[in-house]
């Protein structure tokens, strides 16, 4: 029986979580998620890396890549291979096929049987390589293993109201989204896939219950992120991370990967787009000569009210499509995961603490958790790392 004080700690954090939006609820638990598996994974294989090393004997080991590269290439790679055609209908997303391959991971090349002279890429066959095996290998069993953990830290009967709650959501779908977010497009956009129809009266999965944990909070997310893109000049990924803490005074340049989350490389991608649009102005901090601010312009002003008003337009027209109580049961399970959005604070860092020789042990701790995953084409981090 958990003692009074978890409890009143949980009720405490629950309310202080009850500002932030669905998606940003959605967001932090899947990149907590995601960064445990990661650190994890990378303890137990062979690598190597850009900037952080590699492990000894790696000279033929893969690049490291995150969990998303295992969910939308790796997990439907058997032995007979598979084509590339049959490949992405699976998968429901892009595969990253240009990057798992001279990441060490697979080999795409057209079939041996194949006589045609110039059979379709769609035809070609994709077959991981003894690297990219080993890696299935660890990859396959660390969902269970790292929902086990969850479930003695925040406790069995949460973890499987949070799974109902999302299912509860998912089932309801009209499209097969994918068990992954996208690998974001230009303007750090999701939106740009075409997903199939759920046929009527039909699912994919009898309750969920064989879904990863991950898969299950992806959906639902992208769910909230194609519907936000669909009425707002910027993705989810921009308002969310950056344009959610800017202001027209300025904010340092330097300063934005600490407060939001989110790595400078993305953040730089971001800035850019957002220059373009004439939403934020580069400037001069006039107290530090080589440091600069980023700062919101009237048009950014109004798009961060945008930001601020769709996100809660969305969550009460989910009351209505989905059910109010199917959604307040979701929005508590996460709240009482989550915390009040500092990661500091939050109860999900307790699991996300990197092995000394991991390559996050080496980088400065961001302030929170991302309001959206940034998965790019680097390797699918929910960081853009």
């Amino acid at each position: 029986m958990q003692s009074q004080t978890k409890i009143e700690s949980r009720a405490r954090a629950g309310s202080e979580a009850a500002s932030l939006p669905l998606c940003a609820l959605l967001s932090q638990a899947l990149v907590a998620f995601t960064i445990e598996f990661d650190n994890e994974a990378e303890r137990q294989m062979q690598h190597r890396t850009t900037r952080h090393g590699s492990t000894a004997g790696s000279l033929r080991a893969p690049w490291l890549v995150s969990l998303v590269m295992w969910t939308n290439c790796m997990q439907f790679v058997g032995d007979e291979g598979i084509t590339v055609g049959r490949l992405e209908k699976l998968a429901r997303t892009n595969p990253h096929l240009n990057g798992m391959e001279p990441w060490g991971y697979i080999r795409v090349a057209p079939d041996p049987a194949d006589t045609r002279p110039k059979p379709r890429r769609a035809d070609w066959i994709v077959r991981s390589t003894t690297a990219g095996r080993k890696a299935q290998e660890i990859w396959r069993p660390l969902f269970a293993v790292i929902e086990k953990r969850w479930q003695e830290r925040f406790g069995q009967d949460e973890i499987e109201r949070l799974r109902k709650s999302l299912w509860d959501v998912i089932s309801q779908f009209e499209v097969e989204l994918p068990d992954c977010l996208p690998i974001l497009g230009y303007g750090l956009f999701s939106k740009g896939h075409d997903y199939e129809p759920r046929a009527p009266g039909t699912r994919d999965d009898n309750d969920g219950s064989t879904l990863p944990l991950s898969s299950l909070l992806s959906r639902v997310l992208l769910a909230f992120a194609l519907e936000f893109e669909a009425e707002s000049e910027l993705s989810l990924a921009i308002g969310a991370n950056v344009v959610r803490v800017l202001d027209e005074k300025g904010v340092r340049v330097r300063d934005l990967p600490r407060i939001s989350g989110v790595s400078k490389e993305q953040i730089k991608i971001a800035l850019g787009f957002l220059q373009k649009r004439g939403c934020v102005v580069i400037v001069s901090d006039p107290a530090f000569r080589t440091a600069k601010l980023a700062r919101l312009t009237p048009k950014g002003l109004r798009a961060q009210r945008s930001y601020h008003q769709l996100v809660g337009v969305i969550e009460e027209r989910w009351h209505a499509r989905f059910g109010k109580d199917c959604i307040q049961e979701l929005r508590n399970s996460l709240e009482r995961l989550v915390g009040e959005g500092t990661l500091q604070a939050s109860p999900l860092s307790r699991g996300l603490e990197p092995y000394a020789d991991g390559w996050r042990a080496s980088v400065p701790k961001p302030d929170t958790l991302p309001h959206y995953p940034m998965v790019t084409h680097r390797g699918g981090f929910p960081d853009g790392s």
